[in-house]
């Protein structure tokens, strides 16, 4: 049996061991480096080396491998471990010819959705392959330029044959990507875990924070949050603590654990759903971004036509676009965060104190809700050294 690396890596799950896979971007940074190799040196690698940013080193097969006139195709197939992933088992390929231009340059074909609509990681019109998949890519290329002969660049288009199928079993098309799936994988790896244990693990690590001494407890949905709490207030990943999206669950453990006080920052994408109530913000479990920021944006004094706009778009950054050129995106704001106090005072009841941040890649901090504006003022005032 060919053994990839992943084979040692496992989730914990219910008393299970879940096996971890490797992501469509993965997949595709493999079949690329495949194909480059293919074309440079005139040899087909039976598989490659590929390494992820989750630190795993993997060694993928290769499945086809084919000179095309003066460009050459490779394939690797895609394995969720023992993740539910619709991608399981399809075939990701990459095609690879010599370019006049210097440089890597990267694209979509067949079964690689494209934007429609802005807001997304990708520009409107391109492929949708998003940032980490692509850097993943571009870098196992530069790495078979190394082993052939030097050209002036390389022209890599990825696909993937089933990709319009199974575009229509995920949501790609409500976020206005068209013609198949997205590139993904931050971490290059797939990692399995029920929605129990993961908030079993978020529960430990909370219980754990208030054990090293933390005095306030800080939550992040994911990386944007953690992110934009180290660049602007410098605050280490190690203190933040991941909890997905299970606000309310994670808020219901702070308190069990003892807190007094939690901050919570994440981007508006999600954290646009505590103004409506929705404490999981799981799109499965309710979705409501554009309704209720259309609702604050009415309660800023819109107009009929610029909340139907709202209504319109796929994403929040898109909606806050159109709320900054109506000269409506601080007011909107501040009724955002006026609605967010309001149900996590009534989740949290006078258990705790909660503070919110809520911001966006594109426009940056947006609104400060509960005690984050008293805490956000004592710490310019140089009262408080961090958050």
């Amino acid at each position: 049996m060919f053994e990839t690396g992943i084979e040692g890596h496992y989730a914990l799950v219910d008393g299970k061991k879940l096996r971890f896979g490797y992501t469509t971007g993965t997949c595709a940074a493999a079949a690329a480096k495949a194909a480059a190799l293919l074309l440079l040196t005139g040899q087909a690698p039976v598989a490659v080396k590929i390494h992820t940013p989750k630190g795993i080193d993997l060694r993928l097969p290769i499945e086809e491998s084919k000179r095309e006139g003066d460009a050459a195709r490779c394939a690797v197939r895609k394995n969720s471990g023992d993740d539910p992933d619709v991608t399981d088992g399809a075939l990701v390929c990459a095609q690879v010819r010599v370019s006049a231009t210097q440089g890597i340059h990267i694209d979509g074909g067949e079964g690689v959705g494209r934007a429609t609509k802005p807001g997304l990681k990708v520009h409107v019109g391109a492929a949708a392959i998003n940032p980490g998949p692509r850097a993943m890519i571009e870098q196992a290329v530069r790495e078979a330029l190394e082993e052939g002969e030097p050209v002036p660049g390389l022209d890599v288009v990825i696909s993937v044959p089933e990709g319009a199928a199974l575009a229509a079993k995920t949501f790609n098309p409500r976020l206005g990507i068209v013609g198949g799936i997205s590139i993904l994988g931050t971490s290059g790896i797939v990692e399995p875990m029920s929605e129990e244990a993961l908030i079993d693990s978020i529960r430990l690590e909370i219980r754990q924070r208030k054990a090293l001494g933390d005095e306030r407890l800080i939550l992040a949905p994911g990386n944007y949050g953690t992110d934009f709490l180290r660049d602007t207030f410098g605050v280490g990943e190690d203190r933040i603590v991941k909890v997905s999206n299970f606000i309310g669950r994670a808020l219901d453990a702070a308190a069990e654990a003892g807190f007094s006080k939690v901050l919570l920052a994440g981007h508006i994408g999600k954290l646009i759903k505590l103004s409506g109530g929705i404490m999981n913000t799981h799109s499965r479990e309710g979705d409501g971004r554009a309704e209720l920021m259309a609702a604050c944006a009415l309660r800023a004094g819109c107009d009929a036509d610029t909340a139907r706009a709202i209504l319109d778009c796929v994403t929040t950054d898109e909606m806050l676009r159109i709320l900054r050129e109506k000269g409506l995106l601080a007011p909107a704001m501040e009724h955002m965060a006026q609605r967010i106090e309001l149900y996590v005072s009534a989740r949290v009841k006078d258990l705790l104190t909660v503070g919110v941040l809520v911001f966006s890649d594109g426009y940056g901090p947006l609104c400060a809700a509960g005690a984050a504006k008293e805490w956000l003022k004592t710490r310019g005032e140089g009262k408080e050294k961090e958050l």
